[in-house]
């Protein structure tokens, strides 16, 4: 029952409000009636629409075009500007004198003249402001100006430091450097027989350098010296056949695929103009010495394909690899220091990028190239060619050695090589010359 009870009750207050909502709204009643003639209130600010009226609105009588709409129900819309308004906005003056009306005219107008008077006002107190303030600033700038130039005036009135000045403009600073740099190189065999390979090289570099610097100029220009303690080696490829004469016995010796890989242990000692610019590169080059310190060889050949001939003239007989005449069995000289003694005179260039470290310290990392111009070496070139053959005695058979390359064939060498650098840079002093590369650049 109470389930029911509450249905029907619900029932009810639905229909009720059903019939509330069917009925029209009241209208509004309105004060003014079409026609009428109408001031709109100063306080007024805004039409129904949201927009600001301009001005001149408020000092002029308007007349009453419609009353209401849809949209404002209440609103009154005045035929002068076509813009609604709200009737309690409106001032109506058709059912006052004439000099009521022109009294609300004029109460409007003092209104209005009394708001531009205090926007004015306001604007002029804006325009004071900022000049007030360009003038403070222009007189901080006229003070700064007049103390700079009392300080110049100052200055110029001091005794000119000429040390300093030097020092403004010009510095020096040390350098020894730790470098290691391979690559290929070559001896440069000055020779008509065999085909001379390049092999490699590697050498520490021991260097000293001193730097003038100079703030107008953007490169620091130095002299390095040193020295250097390396490895090279170089190979030869070639056949040979030699013919000569040994105690009335005529000889042929025909050896093939004969390799020698002359080996190098050399001593330089650098002096070479440098130059280091303020961006990193750099670039030396000058002249370089270098000595042989120790020069031994190995050499490999065939023995299949080495073949001994005597022919006695004497009797006409020819024999060949007979261990009596002679027979190479692989037996190798025992003097393995193939190369005399000589000093290379080379042209050296160095060029590449380096890097300042927080240390004060430098790392270095380029290309190298030497050349040489000028050599010592001197050699008396063996008539038997790559061979040594001891004749055949009553106690003895023959033996034949095969010497190095080098020595029998090269009557002049060279050098050369080219490769990668890597350098570590110990620059005095380093603050100094940390502080000067930064204000460079």
């Amino acid at each position: 029952m109470l389930i029911v009870a509450t249905l029907i009750g619900a029932t009810a207050v639905s229909t009720l409000s059903a019939q509330q909502a069917a009925q029209p709204a009241p209208k509004h009643e309105f004060k003014v009636q079409l026609g009428d003639s109408v001031m709109i209130k100063r306080e007024c600010q805004k039409y129904l629409t949201g927009e600001r009226p301009s001005s001149w609105v408020w000092d002029k009588v308007h007349t009453v075009r419609q009353l209401g709409t849809k949209r404002f129900p209440d609103g009154v819309l005045l035929m002068n500007i076509y813009s609604w308004m709200c009737e309690d906005c409106l001032i109506p003056v058709n059912g006052h004198a004439e000099e009521a009306a022109q009294q609300a005219a004029e109460e409007q107008a003092e209104d209005r003249e009394a708001f531009e008077a205090a926007q004015r006002e306001k604007q002029q107190r804006e325009r004071d402001a900022i000049a007030a303030g360009e003038e403070a600033v222009k007189a901080a700038e006229e003070a700064a100006a007049e103390e700079q130039k009392q300080k110049e005036e100052e200055k110029q009135q001091e005794p000119v430091d000429t040390t300093n000045a030097d020092r403004q403009f010009k510095s020096q600073y040390d350098r020894f450097t730790i470098g290691l740099r391979g690559g290929a190189s070559a001896l440069m065999h000055h020779a008509n027989k065999g085909n001379w390979t390049c092999g490699g090289d590697v050498v520490l570099d021991l260097q000293y350098a001193h730097y003038w610097t100079n703030d107008l100029r953007p490169a620091d220009l130095g002299i390095i010296v040193g020295l250097g303690l390396g490895y090279q080696a170089s190979g030869l490829k070639t056949n040979d056949s030699t013919a000569f004469t040994k105690a009335n016995v005529d000889y042929t010796v025909v050896a093939k695929d004969i390799k020698e890989t002359d080996h190098q242990f050399q001593l330089e000692v650098p002096v070479m103009f440098s130059m280091i610019h303020d961006n990193g590169l750099f670039l030396n080059v000058g002249p370089k010495f270098m000595i042989p310190l120790y020069t031994p060889y190995q050499q490999t050949v065939n023995q299949q394909e080495t073949h001994i001939t005597a022919y006695f003239p004497e009797t006409g007989i020819t024999i060949q690899d007979n261990p009596v005449t002679g027979q190479y069995t692989g037996q190798q000289p025992e003097e393995k220091n193939g190369i005399q003694f000589n000093i290379n005179v080379m042209l050296t260039a160095e060029i590449g990028y380096e890097w300042i470290l927080k240390s004060g310290n430098s790392l270095g990392l380029g290309a190298y190239a030497n050349y040489s111009v000028f050599n010592t070496y001197k050699n008396t070139t063996n008539s038997e060619g790559l061979f040594n053959l001891t004749a055949p005695t009553d106690d003895d058979k023959a033996k034949l050695d095969v010497l190095s390359a080098t020595h029998a064939y090269a009557d002049k060498l060279g050098y050369f090589d080219a490769g990668i650098k890597l350098a570590y840079h110990f620059n005095f002093p380093k603050k100094k010359y940390k502080e000067f590369k930064a204000n460079k650049l």
